[in-house]
Formats: structure tokens, sequence, C-alpha cells
């Protein structure tokens, strides 16, 4: 049986939200303001959502696998934290600074994998307590004061690459990268195995853990690098740096496409999602819209993207119950009994 005009029509739509999400949110902006079109403008867009966009692909590595990472914004925090204390106190230079605040990424995000994987923690509990510990840990460090960076790291975080700012081109490299390990490496395939059935691949000889345990620390690694390239835009870090943006990497990644039940998702994804985040908040600004109001428009964005993801499973799902292919010679032809002397031995029709 085949799927009608119509229902190809309807997965069509529900396979593309999030491009028609953001075409439709750009051409309202541009049709609301003129200032919104131009190049600089949307050179910012795409600078400003680079910071998320990084956290983002380290995101969709986590939600390929139906799990949850609510410690990015502390990561954000605290990688870049530590890379500046030894800066001041060590002495080290931009580049080892930059390579210590990714160790430190990977060392939470380790600690988040351990937790879920051999304490059996629930990812957003375990997370969670994450989140809230490595706030605690870095005000405890600063004693909730700044942190100024000094010159050389804004020098190299307004930096250019061939006339492209260095946070474009870093995200850039992160989105390549992410999309190289999810479609060229065993890795990749594995992580999308343990999303869409964790069971049948650890039946299959998938060594589960390992890819769950895997996927954060490429989460927290992805958190640090974003963290320290922000810092090194603005040059300070205070108490309130990175919190929240865990959300925003959520939505970013959802928007893109991946599924908040594991198995769908792409680098590339967060891409659209991270721009399409930012372009909704520097659209807001454009057309002047009150700023208490802001915060409820951009949840409702979200809530769309979500809600259309939950519509789009359960319409797949519904399809695939609806077109499975019975073999009818298995069904109809009996199957062959035969009588020993030691009772009744049964085979199957075939």
């Amino acid at each position: 049986m085949k799927a009608s005009s119509r229902e190809r029509l309807t997965l069509l739509l529900l396979q593309n939200t999030t491009p028609i999400l953001f075409v439709a949110i750009f051409l309202f902006f541009g049709v609301q303001s003129s200032q919104f079109l131009q190049p600089q403008n949307i050179e910012n867009i795409v600078k400003q959502a680079s910071f998320i966009g990084m956290a983002a692909v380290g995101m969709t590595f986590v939600l390929l696998t139906a799990g949850i990472d609510l410690s990015v914004g502390s990561i954000m925090y605290l990688a870049p934290l530590v890379a500046g204390q030894a800066i001041r106190h060590q002495g080290i230079g931009v580049f080892p600074a930059l390579l210590l605040a990714m160790v430190v990424g990977m060392l939470f995000g380790a600690v988040n994998g351990f937790a879920i994987v051999k304490l059996r923690i629930a990812p957003f509990i375990a997370t969670l307590a994450t989140m809230v510990g490595g706030r605690g840990l870095g005000t405890a460090i600063t004693k909730s004061r700044s942190l100024d960076f000094p010159q050389p790291v804004l020098d190299f975080g307004r930096s250019e690459v061939l006339g492209i700012p260095l946070p474009i081109v870093a995200f850039a490299l992160v989105v390549v990268i992410g999309h190289i390990v999810l479609t060229r490496t065993t890795f990749g395939r594995q992580v999308y195995a343990v999303g869409n059935d964790v069971e049948a691949a650890r039946k299959a000889g998938i060594k589960t853990d390992r890819v769950m345990g895997g996927v954060y620390v490429i989460s927290g690694l992805c958190a640090a690098l974003s963290g320290f390239i922000l810092v090194s835009q603005i040059g300070r870090l205070d108490a309130p740096f990175g919190k929240g943006d865990e959300f925003d990497a959520i939505a970013a990644a959802v928007l893109g496409g991946a599924s908040l039940f594991g198995g769908v998702g792409n680098a590339f994804g967060a891409v659209i999602g991270a721009v399409l985040v930012q372009m909704v908040q520097n659209g807001l600004v454009f057309t002047n819209v009150n700023l208490y109001l802001q915060p409820m428009i951009q949840a409702t964005v979200i809530f769309l993207a979500v809600f259309f993801d939950s519509l789009r499973g359960m319409r797949l799902a519904r399809l695939r119950r609806r077109y499975i292919r019975i073999p009818t010679d298995r069904v109809t032809q009996p199957p062959r009994v035969e009588t020993t002397r030691h009772g009744i031995v049964s085979s199957s029709g075939d």
C-alpha cells in the first residue's frame, strides 16, 4: 500500500518544519525592519549564534542518545575560569589556556558520563547536580568577583581568519568535525544505534556504556570551547556568565532537528537552530517588542518546534504500522505437524 499524495505532503512538511520556520521568521522580521536585512546585522546574528551553536553541536550528540545535558552553562563558566586563573597565576599563554579549558570541559563531561553510566543516575538529575555543583565551585573560586582576562586573550578572540571572525570559523570547524564524526566513524553510527534502541544496540555487540559516556565528554568539550571563545570576546568573566545557556543550546539542537527521543538529528542542524534562536532575539529587538514579551515569544517558537517534533514522530510511527508488509504465504500456509513415537513434533509451514 502506498501513501497518498496528501500524506506524502504532510510528511514532507513535518520533516522540514525547521527550514520552514526559519524562512518564515526571516521574512517576517525582514518585512518589519529593513535594518534587520543589513549585511552587518546578519553577520552579527551568525557571530552571536556561534557560541550557542558550538554548545548545541555537543548537545546534539547527547540528544541523539535520548539524554540531556543541563551542565553546559556551568561548563561554559567553569572551564574559562580555570584557564583564566592559570593565565593569571601561572603565566601560561593563550593557546595552552584554551587547551586547559577544553580539558576541564572533557573532565566535567566525564563526571556526567560516569554518574549516568556507572551510577545509573538519570541524565536529567545527574547533569542538574553537576550544573549546580559546577556553578558553586566557580563562585567559590572567585568569591563572586569578576575575573578580567589580559589583552592577548582579547586579541585572540577578536582575530580573523581570511577576513572571517574567529567565532564563526571555530563554529564552522566544530560543525564539520561533528558531522564527520557522526557520519563517517563507527562511533557516530553507534550513537544513532544507541539512540534508536539501546537494548538492540547492546545485543548487537555495541558497548553502549562507552558510547553514552562519550557523548557527554564531547558535550563538555564543545561547551568549554564555546565558553572560552565567548569570554575572549568580552574579556571579563563574572558569576552569571553562561547561566541559562544550556537551555538555549537545547533549544538550538531541537530547532535544528534533533529529537528529544533520540536517534534523530545531525550537526548541521545545530547551525540552523542556533541562528534561528539568535535571529528571533535580534528581530524582536529591531521590531521594538516589549522586553517582557520577548521571552514568551521565544518560548513559543521553541514550543512549536518541539510540538512538531512530537507530531512528526507520532505520524511516522502511525505510517510504519499502516504500511508494514506481512508475507501472505507465511500466514496462509498451515504449519506441518508430524507424529513420532516420542510424541508430536511441530515444524513451520515453510
